[in-house]
């Protein structure tokens, strides 16, 4: 059975209806990175990000996976498939792709403040989940910490990228769906799959790509993925 590695960015869930942070009308345009996305935004503001949090929690208890997301959960009938992402919601595994890595974290799960970090080798044996529920100030876990976001912020490590990366390593075939490749580390990852590895890279905008091995299928994340399995129906 061929390995498929799906790795997939903001577009595959913004036919969702969930926004993307770099997009013109992305949350980037109504909040600052540093403050909302990174660990420094933590410590000056730390109610501030909680309720930044449980906003988006909140509305993602209120979408849907859509067909992309479906698509790619469907490959598992005919394919080992991997998939890797950079989103922090969970609309992958609620299509039903049951192999997914998250490189930023997952926003339905929380952890204590002091815990996955360089001293306690990135365990999540702290880490929970909390469904669609809100933490506030005073919200402990239970090692009496304060209960924080399992998010990956700016100035944090990416633990998950040596796992991705053996992923990788070991693909049959790459397939990238909704990140235009300008998100580091992620952005390099499919640089590790094998040379004979076919690379697909399924986004809507006009890519000025210096690798000639990936093939850009020019479609939004659901058209994409029609045409990406009319490519493997044809073998390729």
């Amino acid at each position: 059975m061929k390995h498929i590695v799906v790795l997939t960015g903001a577009g595959v869930s913004a036919e969702s209806g969930i926004s993307t942070f770099r997009d013109n009308g992305g949350l980037w345009d109504n909040y600052d990175p540093q403050v909302v996305a990174s660990i420094d935004g933590w410590y000056r503001d730390k109610g501030m990000l909680l309720d930044f949090y449980n906003i988006r929690r909140k509305e993602l208890a209120g979408v849907r996976p859509n067909a992309a997301h479906l698509a790619i959960a469907a490959l598992q009938d005919r394919f080992n498939v991997d998939v890797i992402t950079q989103n922090v919601d969970n609309l992958h595994e609620r299509a039903g792709s049951s192999k997914v890595l998250h490189l930023h974290g997952e926003l339905t799960k929380v952890r204590p403040e002091n815990c996955f970090n360089d001293e306690d080798g990135y365990s999540e044996k702290e880490v929970f989940d909390i469904g669609y529920d809100e933490i506030h100030i005073g919200d402990k876990a239970p090692n009496g910490h304060q209960l924080r976001p399992h998010i990956v912020w700016f100035g944090e490590a990416v633990p998950n990228m040596v796992k991705a990366i053996d992923i990788v390593s070991v693909a049959d075939i790459v397939l990238i769906v909704g990140t235009s490749l300008s998100v580091y580390p992620a952005a390099g990852l499919y640089r590790y799959a094998p040379l004979d590895a076919p690379v697909f890279l399924v986004d809507p905008a006009d890519l000025k790509l210096r690798d000639k091995r990936i093939r850009h299928i020019k479609a939004k994340a659901t058209d994409g993925m029609k045409e990406f399995e009319k490519i493997l129906e044809s073998g390729l």
